[in-house]
């Protein structure tokens, strides 16, 4: 833990959200958000999954006023750009070529995780005002880690636009975009099936009809059995394996973790065939108002069935079960044809080297412009009627 100490108000560095505290903890993050939660970043660090070794050491900052922690902000120090997903590549490379050191970095973000919510969090009784104060402190406090520890930069990932509109203005602001189905008050997948396009619905059908002999089950975290969930690990493992040659992110110690502490706002979907024997699997979380998709494997392939587990069984869950809106991951265009609609995102960056940061700004409003026409292209191929 490391301390400065400015006009009052104590920012902190901390190790590890268990040294922060679980009561601490949910003073500033109140809402249902899954992935804000003490027990998911806690379940990351625990099982290591979130460590140096695997270039995420946790740096959490927690600021105090008279000695209560009014704001926590879940940090870490990166040494690579893995598990991100706002993608800052092309400005390592560039750094590289310079002979200039882009990493370490400090990353405010979820680790492996691209869901937009509070990465700030404050507690409840603070005015408006006075969270744009604060934000005004914590930049401050982070620019002059940056220069003292010799990092290259700081990063705010997948925050609120809210907060991004404010950090903008003394930072680098960078838009995105995700694809999100959105819960027009549907009662059922045939009422939302009604509302596409006859080419698009008939295609959905026929993409659900080649796999409409397996068995959908989805499962409470808390109600699933340690088979089940050795199955989806399973599932999980053996998928990451064949793409990339690892076994993923996140080890099994992880997924057994968040299925003691969390299991409630959890969906196992398992996939089987006729004989009973598991194919496939997908994990979601749930909010009061969100649905999650976030992993899912197959040993089996099948043409449709990532279609059918990832989308159309979360759509038809969310529909049954009246949340809002379906965030089925990051990138994929092909949602679209789904009903999926593309939605910002949004981050904030700053760059200790003037040079680079200058650039990098310029990069970034002109990504910008281009995010905001690809949105609108996209727009106009949605599958819903006019």
């Amino acid at each position: 833990m490391s301390e400065f100490v400015d006009e009052g108000i104590e920012l902190s560095f901390y190790d590890s959200v268990a040294s922060i505290g679980q009561l601490n903890w949910q003073r500033v993050f109140r809402d249902d958000n899954p992935f804000t939660q003490f027990e998911y970043l806690s379940a990351l660090e625990q099982s290591l999954s979130v460590c140096s070794k695997a270039g995420w050491r946790p740096q959490h900052i927690v600021i105090r006023s008279e000695n209560q922690v009014i704001a926590i902000l879940p940090c870490y120090e990166k040494t690579h750009s893995w598990g991100e997903y706002v993608f800052d590549w092309a400005w390592a490379e560039a750094y590289e070529r310079n002979g200039l050191d882009y990493y370490p970095k400090l990353v405010a973000a979820i680790p492996f995780t691209p869901v937009s919510g509070q990465r700030i969090g404050m507690i409840e009784s603070l005015s408006d005002i006075s969270r744009a104060l604060l934000l005004e402190r914590i930049c401050h406090f982070l620019n002059q880690t940056v220069t003292q520890k010799q990092f290259s930069s700081w990063h705010c990932l997948f925050l609120p636009k809210k907060d991004f509109h404010h950090l903008s203005h003394s930072t680098i602001g960078r838009v995105g975009t995700q694809f999100h189905w959105q819960n027009k008050s549907y009662t059922n997948f045939d009422d939302f099936l009604n509302q596409l396009v006859s080419r698009k619905r008939k295609s959905i059908k026929k993409e659900r009809k080649a796999v409409e002999d397996f068995n959908y089950d989805f499962i409470n975290g808390d109600k699933a059995t340690a088979e089940q969930w050795q199955g989806f690990i399973h599932c999980y493992q053996q998928t990451y394996l064949k793409r990339s040659g690892h076994t993923g992110y996140l080890n099994a110690e992880f997924f057994h973790q968040i299925a003691s502490s969390m299991g409630k706002q959890i969906r196992l979907l398992l996939v089987t065939n006729e004989q009973g024997n598991l194919i496939a699997s997908a994990l979601y979380f749930i909010s009061s108002t969100h649905l999650y998709g976030r992993y899912w494997g197959c040993l089996q392939e099948v043409d449709g069935l990532h279609f059918e587990t990832c989308y159309y069984q979360g759509i038809e869950y969310a529909i049954n079960n009246g949340l809002k809106i379906f965030d089925a991951g990051a990138q994929g265009e092909h949602k679209v044809a789904r009903g999926f609609e593309p939605v910002e995102t949004y981050s904030n960056h700053e760059v200790a080297h003037p040079q680079f940061r200058r650039a990098i700004h310029d990069y970034c409003q002109q990504e910008q412009k281009h995010i905001k026409q690809y949105m609108q292209q996209i727009s106009e191929k949605l599958p819903y009627k006019t």
